[in-house]
């Protein structure tokens, strides 16, 4: 047998990513239709997609930038939080997508081996970010079955160190959610961040899905010297593959921001300076060009709730904030693994399982990334897998 040096321990040991995985299931199954992934269906501005056109040929956006972003991007950005977001004590730096500003802040904030808090279900990319950087206690908190909003008094009882475990470094949570679609009332969080500021924990929130409120809704971000907030261009302008992020930290934090630079220039140096334009550009449309996208998927949110009834009263939430349901199968189908491939090669539609968020047996579903008449083929696929599951199982 060939002696030949090991993998990573570290990286071999995290989970494999989801999305491979449904990518794999999409390469094998002719005309499927995707309710997995969390995209959007729009494409951004036209006026600024014309804009970056014509910056093609200009030998900047080829160079290096600043680490930390272009500077008429963090001042537009700037602006925003403060009139938008209530944020008047935080610096930007801008990262290639949230993902990559979730491992900036991980990498910075967490030590190998100590303690982080996340809620099921949770998001699975900061699962794997934990995993794949040395944190070996993530501790999954328990939820409110019915609300979905994360179990305060387990945390309290978690971070006060009782249990004669280290205090966790770092609670994360995801608002609105991601996988599950839920809003978490602005009472419950400002909760968590009184418990987090009296242990010395630090509390990072993803603001992703913050445009993406239905029902009347407001999202709203808490500011403190404890707290950092992530956002994203991806969802909102359509920019997925642009890749452009940002983090709001904490500009009384001594010496935050050069160790966010430490991590930043060894990992992408800069985010993509074409991406960066694309942004600011997409800044200028204004708040009624997001709206008035983002107004559309209510439909979508509705045909796929229909589509998810066979699984009966009180099996599907979410849709509260994000782009996402969250649905629990039937007893008898613990795998929901098994269930999302069936789905997919059975009836042609593709969604996410559950398990991949700390909560076997349901799936996600995303209503974002298909306009309505595409929709509606997808929800008839889905109602007809569902019905046949729960009338006679996964037939063949």
């Amino acid at each position: 047998m060939e002696n030949h040096p090991k993998l990573s321990k570290r990286v071999s040991e995290t989970e494999n990513p989801v999305m491979v995985q449904i990518q794999q299931l999409l390469r094998g199954s002719k005309d499927a239709i995707s309710l997995a992934q969390g995209v959007v269906y729009w494409q951004p501005p036209e006026t600024a997609l014309e804009k970056v056109g014509r910056m093609v040929w200009d030998p900047i956006v080829s160079r290096y930038g600043a680490d930390e972003g272009l500077p008429e991007l963090r001042a537009a950005l700037l602006k925003k939080i403060s009139s938008e977001n209530n944020l008047n004590k935080s610096s930007i730096m801008i990262t290639a997508g949230a993902n990559q500003a979730f491992v900036n802040l991980v990498l910075i904030l967490c030590d190998p081996g100590d303690s982080v808090v996340v809620f099921a279900p949770y998001y699975f990319n900061a699962f794997m970010s934990f995993q794949m950087t040395g944190i070996t206690d993530i501790i999954v908190g328990p939820s409110d079955p019915q609300t979905l909003h994360p179990d305060v008094e387990w945390l309290e009882k978690t971070l006060s160190g009782a249990n004669g475990k280290p205090i966790p470094k770092l609670v994360s949570v995801v608002n609105p959610g991601n996988p599950s679609g839920i809003f978490i009332p602005q009472p419950v969080l400002q909760r968590i961040s009184d418990i987090c500021k009296r242990t010395g924990t630090w509390l990072v929130v993803d603001n992703t899905y913050e445009y993406f409120m239905f029902d009347g809704l407001k999202h709203y971000c808490l500011e403190a010297s404890h707290i950092v907030n992530i956002f994203s261009f991806s969802k909102v302008y359509g920019m997925m593959g642009w890749r452009i992020g940002y983090i709001a930290y904490p500009s009384d934090v001594q010496g935050m921001g050069a160790q966010l630079l430490k991590v930043q220039d060894n990992i992408p140096i800069c985010a993509s300076l074409i991406g960066q334009h694309l942004a600011l550009y997409s800044i200028e449309a204004g708040r009624e060009w997001i709206h008035e996208r983002v107004k559309t998927l209510e439909r979508n949110r509705e045909i796929l709730k229909e589509a998810l009834s066979p699984l009966g009263k009180g099996a599907v939430k979410g849709g509260e904030g994000a782009i996402y349901l969250w649905a629990k199968l039937p007893e008898k189908f613990p795998e929901d693994f098994e269930v999302v491939q069936w789905l997919v090669s059975r009836h042609g539609i593709v969604v996410i399982p559950g398990s991949s968020s700390g909560s076997p047996g349901h799936i996600r579903i995303s209503f974002g990334g298909l306009k309505e008449d595409d929709c509606l083929v997808a929800a008839l696929r889905l109602r007809r897998g569902l019905e046949e599951l729960v009338s006679v199982g996964m037939a063949r």
